[in-house]
């Protein structure tokens, strides 16, 4: 639920007794899509805004926590990631991370809503500057059934970047889906998916686990990182892997050498996201 009061812009997350609120300027866009409203704000301090029913999506100022840690983080954990496939990711920020990688040789980028893509390219420009990458697909349809149709180990890494569980995005978080995904995977793939808060919403990443253990996945890691304009302020990523193995072994000295540039992924900070706090831990291990 949104309002604006003079020149402020609140979301209110009444599922964690919180709300977070921007100083904006003007409502440059709003768009109905048959899925859902997409709005475009500008503020002060954080560059533009994009909500999707009335929730905070997409800031210039602090997307980067968040597309950055979904791309680098598996894409370092995965032994040789050549193709790779996001669903959702409208807004084509992880795209762009991802194709900063020289060793992937195709990505595909599945969300069902092209106007996200649309207002992005006009509001949002920097994320999309990847899409014409002649690796890249981009390609509007129901990421559920392109999960369900992928040939059988065709892909390395599967990242989910969707909205809240929710509407268009309630299927992304189930067993059946995951079950896709492991079947597309191949030997040492991986599935990361956003995981929401640790700190107000652990009873979804547990859920997420439970249901990608029942669907086959081996070994688990949640990776916290900050995302100012998310509930809590305090987000993460969930990461699965096909077969058993350590997911705190990562390729560090590839992500220290990386020859890309980056606001907030390095090696330290994947390195110390693995730390997990003793609240993160005592709640993961039940």
């Amino acid at each position: 639920m949104t309002s604006s009061s003079s020149t402020w812009l609140h979301e209110t997350f009444d599922h964690t007794g919180s709300a977070f609120g921007l100083r904006v300027t003007a409502k440059l866009d709003e768009v109905q899509s048959p899925f859902q409203k997409i709005e475009i704000y500008d503020s002060t301090d954080w560059g533009k805004v994009m909500l999707i029913d009335g929730a905070m999506m997409v800031t210039t100022r602090d997307n980067f926590f968040y597309h950055e840690m979904m791309a680098h983080a598996p894409l370092f954990t995965h032994a040789n990631p050549e193709n790779v496939v996001i669903i959702g990711g409208g807004d084509c920020g992880t795209l762009r991370e991802v194709l900063k990688h020289p060793g992937v040789r195709t990505a595909v980028q599945c969300d069902i809503d092209e106007q996200v893509t649309v207002m992005a390219r006009k509001y949002f420009p920097e994320l999309c500057e990847s899409n014409d990458d002649p690796r890249a697909t981009v390609m509007f349809d129901d990421g559920i059934a392109y999960m369900k149709n992928a040939a059988p180990e065709s892909i390395d890494v599967v990242i989910v970047d969707s909205t809240d569980p929710v509407g268009p995005a309630e299927g992304l978080f189930n067993r059946a889906f995951y079950e896709d995904c492991l079947r597309a995977l191949k030997p040492g793939g991986l599935l990361v998916q956003q995981s929401e808060s640790p700190l107000a919403l652990m009873h979804l990443i547990l859920d997420m686990r439970a249901a990608m253990r029942d669907a086959g996945f081996q070994d688990f890691r949640v990776l916290p990182f900050p995302q100012p304009c998310y509930p809590t302020g305090y987000w993460s990523c969930l990461i699965a892997s096909k077969e058993s193995r350590d997911l705190t072994q990562f390729r560090m000295k590839d992500a220290a050498a990386r020859p890309f540039e980056t606001l907030y992924y390095s090696a330290a900070i994947h390195q110390a996201a693995l730390a997990l706090p003793p609240f993160v831990e005592k709640a993961l291990a039940k």
